[in-house]
């Protein structure tokens, strides 16, 4: 895929893909209802931006550990996925995002002032409350896929104007 023209306000971004295995054969994904700000009341991954100095894994990390108590080491961070949102009616909104996989963390999700997170199963994720974008990519890398896509916005912000994604090799 092609990499969109960055007009220099293209913020970088990183989201957490967690996987629990519980009684077999069930597996479970961590989400967090946001609490506040933009997508208040959304299901989304734990994540956010990078400070300066940071590698997208040590972000990932210290995002998982402000926003749900849970610890994990940068490097057991699996990068699986590159994100890019487009928000056409809000252009300073717009972000490149890094998923990562892991399944080596500590402790126990615990509500932050950012989310309010639990484990939902794979097979019965709370679709009607997610970001309209987040089944088209969640869903493949829950499966073990790994791609790389792009999320054109409409002008509301919230519905998908288009989606393009390429599964990595």
């Amino acid at each position: 895929m092609a990499e969109p023209a960055d007009t220099g306000t293209r913020a970088t971004a990183v989201v957490l893909c967690l996987l629990q295995r519980g009684p077999a054969p069930r597996r479970e994904v961590l989400l967090g209802c946001k609490l506040r700000g933009f997508g208040q009341g959304k299901f989304v991954l734990p994540g956010g931006k990078l400070e300066p100095g940071e590698s997208a894994a040590e972000a990932a990390a210290r995002e998982l550990a402000e926003e749900t108590g849970l610890a994990a080491a940068p490097e057991a961070l699996q990068d699986i996925a590159t994100i890019r949102f487009t928000f056409p009616a809000s252009p300073a909104s717009d972000m490149h995002c890094t998923v990562f996989r892991v399944a080596d963390f500590s402790g126990t999700p615990r509500r932050t002032a950012e989310l309010s997170p639990a484990w939902h199963p794979v097979d019965q994720l709370p679709t009607a409350r997610m970001w309209d974008d987040s089944p088209r990519w969640l869903i493949p890398l829950l499966r073990g896929a790994e791609l790389d896509a792009e999320v054109v916005l409409a002008d509301d912000n919230l519905a998908v104007a288009s989606y393009r994604a390429i599964q990595r090799p």
